[in-house]
């Protein structure tokens, strides 16, 4: 009985094919897997960079525009409009408090952005369509301290801005605690919900403009813990502080905006800002990605 069988011409061939196999087979795997890290990694930091920027664009949105700052490590700062370094730690300004301005409907404001003096006292200042007892408690709810009206602060649109002293950001509130500075530290009146005193001095001799914008906090962004051996930090979001009252930014609430920050950049022309988060991979060698956005 005959058996068949390969022959040795046919093994060799089988063996050499599935050597080609084995070889390339092995790097289109390899290709595919390296390719669809990159492709998950780059996603991942598309998605996380862009909200990055958007998270501060959205508090930059709201700014008092004449107080943003640039502030160095060293603790100098200058206003960002005349800032010409290439990079500086921490950018910082104080917020419009957009989320009592919208009110609790979304339809009222709880303060209306319009003064007047009260011909009935020699200090009070009013505002049509304010409620500040309302405003108290949407603050209170915002804060993650113990944050009031009473921590609050106006500022009329229109006035002159001394970056230097007006708004406490070197710590030294004597001009402001005399009402002489950008911004004005006020009290709420019980019984007057429309009616804004002075937390110190007196509004006698204070240029009270038509507009104003009301705050009770400052905004600060930075990295911080870097490692200079990644050469990347966490970007940090600081907020609830009052520089009026001689606070900083140490002194508010911090929040992690992203990891793996490796750059964070700012430019002004005028009254715009240019803000770029760049990041790196921890699982790409040599990968970086950065978002920029322009805020108005």
């Amino acid at each position: 009985m005959r058996k068949s069988a390969f022959t040795l011409l046919e093994l060799i061939f089988v063996i050499v094919v599935m050597g080609i196999l084995a070889k390339f087979g092995v790097e289109l795997l390899s290709q595919a897997y390296k390719s669809f890290i990159f492709s998950s990694v780059n996603n991942a930091l598309q998605s996380n960079s862009a909200a990055a920027v958007e998270t501060i664009a959205s508090k930059l949105q709201y700014r008092v525009k004449d107080s943003v700052i640039a502030r160095e490590s060293d603790n100098n700062f200058s206003g960002l409009a005349g800032y010409t370094a290439a990079t500086a730690p921490i950018l910082e300004w104080v917020g419009s408090d957009v989320d009592g301005f919208r009110g609790n409907t979304g339809t009222t404001p709880l303060w209306s952005g319009i003064i007047d003096l009260d011909p009935s006292s020699a200090t009070a200042l009013v505002s049509p369509g304010t409620d500040t007892t309302a405003l108290n408690t949407l603050i209170g709810v915002l804060s993650p301290g113990a944050t009031t009206i009473n921590d609050a602060a106006l500022y009329f649109i229109g006035s002159d801005s001394d970056i230097q002293t007006g708004y406490g950001w070197d710590g030294n509130v004597t001009a402001i605690n005399n009402q002489n500075g950008t911004m004005h530290p006020i009290n709420s009146i019980g019984g007057q919900p429309t009616q804004f005193a002075p937390a110190t001095g007196t509004f006698a001799g204070t240029n009270v403009y038509e507009y104003y914008q009301l705050a009770w906090t400052a905004y600060a962004v930075g990295i911080s813990d870097y490692d200079a051996g990644t050469n990347t930090g966490t970007l940090m979001l600081y907020y609830d502080y009052q520089p009026w009252k001689g606070e900083s930014y140490a002194n508010g609430t911090a929040v992690k905006i992203m990891d793996n920050v490796s750059t964070f950049r700012f430019r002004a022309a005028g009254s715009i800002i240019k803000i770029e988060v760049c990041v790196n991979s921890d699982l790409v060698e040599d990968y970086s990605l950065c978002k920029e956005k322009t805020i108005f």
